[in-house]
């Protein structure tokens, strides 16, 4: 038997009947062409034969009697019917009704007497597409043991690699008993407690290290302000429901790529600037938008490079996302200079993080200050950590396959919270920044419209950092895979001028009979034959 850490056992103390602490992934697939046969099932026995290279899938977790430590890991009877299953859209297959059952789907707890895992082949979709959305608890994997479980799943090759039996198990595993129960928690305490101990001088180490400069280095103050990162309170941070609206698109990454070269940022910068354009054209559209900046939560991989655990070994930093500054690029410097101050702390306190605790009664306790918190609406009324969640997952840049089919999309589904309504994940796949929206249905309404904003904020960057002649010499541009959601083909993206907006940083209404999210054109001396945008950063919604 094997002791859940203390970060793993928390998104099981966490959840509560408004908060599921289960991620997923949304990938849309190709079949070969000319496939006959029945691919759920081909499916199912391509995950059966090498669930045993993620050894987590056949695990599930029992309880330590009263609570007094974390729960354990032990062998289950996987019933791998019922942890795989099949479903259809009804006519005529599109996007948005995709959208919209994965988000019932996400809505849905995972069942703690059983492995906490479930995927679904979803058939139905235009154009004979299959989508398979994978759900797995929180306390199982992180973003980097996701990857994990993302090279056991997926081949690179419509072959598919030669996967090696598991081995023959010598013994069956068991529950343990009670008493080997409480032994094990007070076995466990006992090493977490003399861990701690010796801990203590790397933590204060890392205390001195961020509250007094090293002596004969010289303080370095940016010339623009210091960020702000107390988050003001917006409509986005509120209590939240058990009911969640999802939507996903898919972005050029060679155009993220391009705005991060020509302005010395990074990508991660441009996707954060991209998400803060949008959050700031959405909130400006429902009167919503605060004097303040709103600030991110990035969660922060602390994996050593090749550990792929099947655990979490995450932390976070707070961002700013400059969104009180009306100019684009301006608004990237700011994101640049803000997140550098975040790693460069995140840094210093990194190993004295701690990545396993045991507290005495953890599981109770923490539980019900969490069931507290959401009944007594208190996220309405206290300050915000944040105002919302942005993580950006590094992944494959060469085609994936899956039994056999191409997947084409590889979309993060993720968690709100109380307090924070909005998770915006992406993850870079084969050419494309794969954006998935996961909010609260209630709190955060038209999450559609935010999402669309997405492909409108990277364009508006791009026109401002990037001149139209380099953007055809741009390295992979005219390579990369256009995406086609699976309701049609793509339409034509609209570019978003530059100027057009008010001296309060509002933008006008749009004219009558205009393109959806396209704005009128300003008035300024210009040439009278303004210059459209390329159509190859057309989302993957259409």
């Amino acid at each position: 038997m094997k002791s859940l850490g203390g970060l793993d056992a928390s998104f099981l103390y966490m959840e509560t009947p408004q908060t599921p602490m289960h991620v997923a992934g949304l990938s849309i697939v190709e079949l070969p062409k000319g496939f006959h046969g029945n691919f759920y099932e081909l499916y199912k026995r391509h995950l059966a034969a090498r669930l045993h290279l993620f050894p987590v899938l056949k695990k599930k977790i029992v309880p330590v009697p009263w609570d007094i430590d974390h729960p354990i890991w032990v062998d289950d009877e996987l019933d791998i019917d019922y942890h795989i299953r099949e479903s259809r859209l009804p006519k005529p297959g599109t996007m948005e009704q995709l959208e919209d059952l994965v988000a019932r789907l996400h809505s849905n707890f995972l069942d703690r007497s059983r492995p906490l895992w479930e995927f679904y082949v979803i058939e139905g979709l235009a154009h004979g597409h299959i989508a398979i959305y994978t759900k797995i608890h929180h306390a199982a994997v992180d973003g980097g043991a996701g990857m994990a479980l993302t090279n056991m799943m997926y081949d690179t090759s419509p072959t598919g690699r030669q996967i090696e039996p598991p081995p023959a198990s010598a013994t069956k595993s068991e529950v343990p008993d009670a008493l080997e129960l409480i032994g094990g928690a007070y076995r466990n305490m006992l090493s977490q407690q003399v861990g701690a101990l010796r801990k203590i001088p790397e933590v204060l180490k890392a205390i001195a290290s961020v509250a007094m400069p090293v002596v004969g280095t010289v303080v370095r103050l940016p010339a623009q302000r210091l960020p702000n990162l107390i988050a003001p309170k917006t409509i986005l941070n509120a209590t939240i429901t058990s009911q969640r609206a999802f939507t996903a698109r898919s972005l050029p990454l060679a155009d993220a790529k391009a705005i991060a070269r020509e302005t010395g940022t990074k990508l991660n910068d441009v996707v954060m600037a991209t998400c803060a354009g949008a959050l700031r054209r959405y909130l400006i559209e429902k009167h919503a938008l605060p004097k303040e900046p709103l600030v991110a939560f990035v969660p922060v991989s602390l994996r050593d490079p090749g550990n792929t655990e099947a655990n979490n070994q995450v932390s976070g930093m707070l961002c700013s996302l400059a969104t009180d500054i009306r100019d684009p690029l301006e608004r990237l410097k700011a994101i640049q200079e803000s997140s550098r101050q975040a790693k460069d702390l995140s840094g210093k306190v990194r190993d004295a993080q701690p990545r396993d605790f045991s507290i005495f009664g953890a599981p109770f306790v923490m539980h019900e200050v969490m069931q507290l918190y959401g009944r007594s609406q208190l996220a309405d009324r206290l300050p915000p950590p944040a105002n919302a969640v942005i993580s950006n997952v590094p992944g494959p840049q060469t085609p994936l396959y899956v039994a056999g089919a191409k997947v084409l999309t590889l979309y993060p589904v993720s968690i709100p919270s109380h307090g924070m309504a909005l998770n915006l994940t992406v993850q870079s796949y084969c050419g494309s920044l794969d954006f998935g929206l996961t909010a609260c249905r209630k709190t955060v309404p038209e999450l559609r419209k935010l999402a669309g904003y997405l492909g409108e904020s990277l364009q508006e960057l791009l026109d401002a950092a990037v001149p139209a002649r380099a953007r055809d010499a741009v390295p992979d541009r005219a390579a990369a895979p256009r995406k086609r959601a699976a309701s049609g083909p793509a339409k034509p993206r609209v570019a978003l001028r530059k100027s057009g907006a008010s001296k309060d940083g509002s933008r006008p209404a749009r004219a009558a009979g205009a393109t959806t999210g396209a704005l009128p054109a300003p008035k300024a001396k210009r040439s009278p034959a303004p210059k459209t945008a390329k159509t190859n950063g057309k989302t993957a919604r259409t």
